[in-house]
């Protein structure tokens, strides 16, 4: 994922979870609030009613003849009122608030709604709690499961001399309040929608401005990087340093702080791990010949001397090859441009590199066969001969006696092809790295592993590549050169 996005996925995720546990906060609190203001009005209202119950539940009226006394007829009066008035942005258009009586064994003498006259709510635990002289309130749902069917009772104690001789129970449904909960809940949905939005936009906006900047300092540090070992083409042509970007901030200071660095380290890490890479490649040939040469000290069977003797030209041998190929990719990577005058022709060019090695090849006992069309360029040929030698000797080092390495022309194009075991698919990519080799046949790891990374540098400079695969048996490596005439 790119920078931009993620920068504007982490914005709008940290906005988002802001807004939604500030959401969630006020979201979990407005339900409960209303209730707690809902609780607290029934509670005067049952105060309130209990106070004008009193007088007629003691003198035995409303227990005797509850439907006609005083008190009955005013709630009844007041239950078949019709309302229609707005509560704010809330219509309400009924009177929900519903007035039960009981006397001291919970009995229900007055129910304002009629369907509970007579019902026994002595367990109930609002009215059992209030009969004990303490506070009593309880939410029951009618429907199980369904908490819109929720309805809340708070009850007061009726009092004549001290006494609790009844309970005056208030309760009002839940569903009376939801479309207030239900309003404050959308309008904080839109608000924090709204602030999404918002979020949103001034983040895309600051992650577009500070996306802007570090992308022109990716190309300015792209375009000054120093090459490394690692990198499979040898460096491009020289060009002038480009210029410190002008960014505010500490994107400026960080531009100006890698131009500082590149000025200080401009080669250093190409040069350091070059002197690594060959050092490491020395030590072998060197410790070689230095314990055939304390061998070479003691008398030794003349066969075992011979041996060691042997071994010692044959480290000088590839000591030899190594600095011949390190001054050649040297002054390949010193160059910028071709030398070629004229055209240059493939055929001809793969018919001198087998001439340089058929003596090798007739050593072996390996046949080199060359077919195809010719092609012609604008080619440098001494280059040329150069990278097909060099991929006829890899191609000899890992042949079997006996076998075929075979040189196939085509369209701006050459394939040298042996018999050989092939290379691991997982090192395939690494062929072209300097000092990059693997074991030949019998074992032994005589290359340099700068052979292939000379044919990489000539494709560099003639705008081609390099492909490699195995061909089942053996290794094919193709030669993509520029267009052809």
């Amino acid at each position: 994922m790119r920078l931009g996005l993620r920068l504007f996925f982490a914005f709008f995720v940290i906005n988002g979870l802001a807004a939604f546990f500030v959401l969630r906060v006020f979201m979990v609190e407005i339900k409960p609030s209303v209730r707690k203001v809902t609780e607290d009005t029934l509670v005067e209202t049952a105060y309130a009613l209990a106070a004008l119950a009193a007088p007629e539940l003691a003198s035995g009226t409303l227990e005797q003849n509850p439907q006609h006394s005083l008190f009955a007829r005013q709630l009844q009066s007041y239950a078949t009122q019709s309302v229609k008035v707005w509560i704010w942005d809330t219509r309400k258009t009924s009177l929900d608030l519903r007035i039960t009586v009981a006397n001291a064994q919970g009995r229900v003498l007055f129910d304002s709604s009629g369907s509970e006259v007579g019902a026994d709510h002595s367990r109930w635990r609002d009215v059992s709690l209030t009969l004990r002289g303490e506070y009593g309130a309880r939410t029951t749902r009618e429907i199980a499961g369904d908490e819109s069917s929720s309805v809340m009772y708070v009850s007061a104690p009726i009092v004549d001399d001290g006494r609790i001789i009844g309970v005056l129970t208030t309760s009002k449904p839940a569903r009376s309040v939801q479309k207030i909960v239900d309003g404050a809940e959308r309008k904080m949905l839109r608000g924090g929608l709204l602030f999404l939005l918002l979020s949103a936009g001034v983040g895309f906006v600051v992650t577009w401005w500070l996306v802007l900047h570090v992308r022109r300092l990716r190309s300015y540090a792209q375009q000054v990087q120093a090459p490394t070992l690692q990198e499979e083409a040898a460096p491009s042509a020289a060009a002038a340093p480009p210029k410190v970007p002008d960014m505010p901030g500490e994107l400026g200071e960080l531009a100006l702080a890698m131009e500082n660095m590149r000025r200080r380290l401009e080669g250093r890490d190409y040069i350091e791990g070059y002197v690594r890479a060959l050092t490491h490649e020395l030590k072998s040939p060197v410790a070689a010949i230095r314990g055939a040469g304390e061998l070479l000290q003691d008398e030794l069977p003349e066969p075992d001397r011979q041996l060691f003797a042997q071994q010692v030209v044959d480290q000088c041998q590839r000591l030899q090859n190594l600095v011949d190929q390190l001054l050649q990719l040297s002054r390949l990577e010193q160059r910028q441009q071709l030398q070629a005058e004229g055209t240059c022709s493939l055929h001809t060019c793969a018919r001198q590199a087998m001439e340089q090695l058929e003596s090798a090849a007739h050593q072996r006992g390996i046949r080199l066969e060359l077919d195809g069309e010719d092609s012609q360029g604008p080619w440098e040929a001494g280059l040329v001969v150069l990278a097909i030698s060099n991929l006829l000797q890899n191609a000899l080092d890992f042949s079997p006696t006996g076998s075929t390495v075979a040189i196939e022309l085509g369209p701006a194009r050459i394939s040298v092809r042996d018999q050989g075991p092939g290379v691991p698919p997982a090192l395939l990519g690494r062929l072209g790295q300097r000092f990059f080799t693997t074991p030949r046949p019998g074992g032994e790891r005589s290359g340099t592993g700068l052979g292939l990374s000379i044919v990489l540098r000539i494709m560099v400079l003639h705008g081609g590549s390099m492909q490699a695969h195995n061909s089942q048996p053996g290794l094919c490596v193709t030669l993509n050169w520029g267009p052809a005439r």
